[in-house]
């Protein structure tokens, strides 16, 4: 079966590839791979989406914004923070929850807008 999507014969260039090997040995690709396998959850996406759209919300906010219970919304919620990409703070008896950081608002706004023009781009093809 012929496949035009891999290369046809072997042949690697040594240097450009020792590069990028050393350069990938320096990255902790494993942390990394957490962090994306925590946002590959549609519910953990749509609520870090959300704390892209306000500042921080409480438990009860994000759990009616995404539609779960709030016992649903408090998993998804620590183990995004677990794993470094949303805190929270108390106040009273409220929990609010807010993105790590700036870094974590760009890369949820890189990816939704990448998916909207892939989304685009399939549709006018």
């Amino acid at each position: 079966m012929y496949q035009d999507d891999v290369c046809e014969i072997t042949s690697v260039d040594e240097k450009k590839a020792n590069k990028v090997k050393a350069m990938l040995l320096e990255q902790n690709t494993s942390e990394v791979s957490k962090m994306f396998k925590a946002l590959s959850d549609d519910t953990r996406v749509k609520i870090a989406y959300a704390l892209t759209c306000e500042e921080e919300l409480c438990v009860c906010d994000v759990a009616y914004v995404v539609g779960c219970s709030t016992a649903t919304a408090s998993h998804h919620l620590r183990l995004l923070r677990n794993l470094g990409l949303a805190k929270y703070r108390k106040e009273g008896k409220l929990v609010y929850y807010s993105l790590d950081d700036d870094h974590v608002k760009q890369l949820i706004h890189i990816a939704t807008t990448h998916q909207r023009e892939v989304t685009e781009r399939d549709r006018t093809s």
